[in-house]
């Protein structure tokens, strides 16, 4: 079994680490997750993560609260995430770091691009908690920005739905399922894969995109072996 990639940019949403609870941290799911990310270690491939917090907080859903202060809060839930994503890792044998765009020193260490890739060199998986340490920027603008600075040559994005539709596919059981997409496309048509300052970073610097279920964990190894899964997003629209 061999990888298609050398060095990969998983992001991971926080509603995907809650599991059936739908709320915090599922340690059963954790775990079938962390099992799965050591199999594409054992792989020799090397992964950072981006991890979202929607799981504990979503700054944008709050009404009443400053915007840049609810974001700072959803900052902290990616932490938590993070240690958690370390946590669970390392108990499948898997070294692993966490580093974070907002200083805490005592708990992690801070987002320093060498020491980044350093990391990646050794076989460790380096966790990126905090997002980009902006209001006002989503996670997955964190995971383009964290992938374009690591040299990753793929996001491999991990979301509750298996691929890209035209709609929403547990509303509407007609829903198209794209294989391929460009860009252009998912700007142009506003399919939501990621937000569009995400989606235009990872456009102006040729950065593909593979959006996959991640319902079955072992849906990351087959991705990064260059299974057909889920809708793969790049500048040609093509395979």
């Amino acid at each position: 079994m061999k990888a298609k990639y050398k060095r990969v940019l998983l992001k991971i949403s926080g509603e995907a680490l809650a599991g059936e609870r739908g709320f915090g941290l599922d340690e059963p799911t954790i775990e079938a997750i962390c099992k799965n990310i050591k199999k594409v270690v054992d792989l020799g491939v090397q992964v950072s993560i981006v991890v979202g917090g929607g799981n504990i907080w979503r700054g944008r859903s709050s009404e009443s609260m400053d915007r840049t202060r609810a974001d700072h809060m959803g900052m902290l839930a990616t932490a938590i995430n993070a240690l958690g994503l370390c946590s669970g890792l390392e108990a499948c044998g898997v070294p692993t770091r966490v580093q974070t765009a907002i200083e805490m020193r005592q708990i992690a260490e801070p987002y320093i691009r060498s020491r980044a890739e350093r990391h990646l060199e050794k076989g460790r998986v380096v966790v990126f908690g905090c997002g980009t340490g902006n209001p006002f920027m989503s996670t997955d603008t964190a995971a383009a920005l964290r992938a374009v600075e690591t040299d990753s040559q793929i996001i491999l994005l991990a979301k509750k739905v298996d691929a890209v539709y035209d709609s929403d596919p547990n509303i509407n059981p007609d829903a198209k399922k794209y294989d391929v997409l460009s860009f252009s496309d998912v700007l142009s048509k506003n399919l939501g894969v990621m937000d569009s300052t995400a989606a235009s970073m990872c456009r102006d610097n040729n950065m593909p995109i593979l959006v996959f279920g991640l319902n079955e964990p072992e849906n990351i190894v087959k991705a990064v072996k260059g299974d057909k899964i889920g809708t793969l997003v790049n500048n040609s629209g093509k395979f």
